[in-house]
């Protein structure tokens, strides 16, 4: 492809897709493979990208700890879109990288990201040994359960440490999550037991940090329908050692559409379908000229769980090209704990 077309895709073909559900995900999938039901993992190969599909992520964040007590949030995340499906070699390759990351305080909000493009080395996936980079950035290791983790931004920067103390999970139905009413799914699943330590690198100077850490892994073709407008997701990490994650996918007209897994401290898993998990917004922020719902009650009652949900830092805006909120919680209620929230198409 001509370097000149690439480039003006590159900037405008996003921008052109946003009508159609968050960041153009419910947009027509044509020509690309799509997920189907009743998949079954290759693991290490699975770590890796998957470039007959056209959006995928590696997406990792944690609840840290300093030395006084002080809670911190950290996100990394890449990012890989295509605009043909399957991968060329070069220039010729129709591979698109970006990548976030992001360092949340109870009053900063530190965020940066990253482009390229595929097929020249600047960014990528490696199975086995994993290595997942953009330019410097990176998160490795022997295996999927060891790793490190590293990022800068001009005002930020940490590097990081990850072990995994339980098994990867699945979620929806054996790693088949359904997103729509009209069957839209991706292929999901977690790594949702990782113990994190190191350093964050912010203005007021270094910080040592302990904490846990959970990483999303997903590809899809076309994972929203057209009439969904954005989503809510919470990994929710409770003192008993269970853990929760559930989204609800908001529609243009009013209605939503949910998905959660319970997860037990072994790792064993149960999953539940649509209006299962309940989540309504308490409070809401303005951040970036938006009403952010910033503390939430979330329900699952088969669990007997009805916790309040609050933002560490109400202003956890990610004001970059895709903006969105991103940032750490506390968890009271029938269970306490920490956990992630996740608000796109505010």
């Amino acid at each position: 492809m001509n370097v000149k077309i690439y480039f003006i895709l590159f900037i405008f073909w996003p921008l052109s897709l946003m009508a159609q559900g968050f960041f153009g995900l419910g947009s027509d999938a044509e020509g690309f493979t799509t997920p189907q039901p009743n998949p079954v993992f290759n693991f290490p190969t699975d770590h890796g990208a998957h470039p007959d599909y056209r959006v995928e992520w590696w997406y990792l964040t944690a609840n840290l700890t300093g030395p006084n007590g002080t809670s911190y949030g950290l996100q990394w995340t890449l990012f890989r879109t295509a605009l043909a499906p399957g991968e060329k070699q070069g220039w010729d390759s129709p591979q698109v990288w970006f990548a976030h990351a992001a360092v949340t305080t109870p009053n900063h909000h530190f965020t940066t990201e990253r482009f390229a493009r595929g097929g020249i080395g600047q960014a990528g996936v490696r199975a086995d040994p994993f290595k997942a980079w953009i330019d410097e950035w990176a998160l490795r290791g022997e295996n999927f359960g060891n790793m490190t983790l590293t990022a800068r931004g001009p005002d930020f920067g940490y590097d990081m440490a990850l072990l995994a103390k339980g098994p990867i999970v699945l979620h929806g139905d054996k790693g088949y999550s359904v997103k729509s009413f009209q069957g839209q799914a991706s292929y999901y699943y977690s790594q949702p037991f990782f113990k994190i330590e190191g350093t964050l690198n912010l203005p007021s100077g270094d910080i040592r940090v302990t904490g846990d850490a959970w990483l999303d892994r997903e590809w899809s073709s076309q994972p929203l329908s057209a009439l969904q407008s954005g989503w809510d997701w919470f990994s929710l990490s409770f003192k008993d050692g269970s853990k929760l994650m559930g989204f609800q996918l908001r529609h243009t007209d009013g209605s939503k559409y949910g998905s959660s897994t319970w997860i037990d401290p072994d790792g064993s898993t149960t999953s539940y379908g649509n209006k299962a998990f309940i989540a309504n917004p308490l409070t809401t922020t303005v951040v970036a000229d938006r009403a952010i719902p910033t503390r939430w009650l979330v329900t699952l009652n088969d669990r007997a769980v009805n916790v309040t949900v609050t933002a560490v830092n109400p202003r956890s805006w990610m004001g970059l090209s895709v903006p969105y909120w991103e940032g750490p919680v506390d968890i009271s209620g029938s269970h306490t704990g920490k956990g992630y929230l996740e608000m796109t198409g505010y």
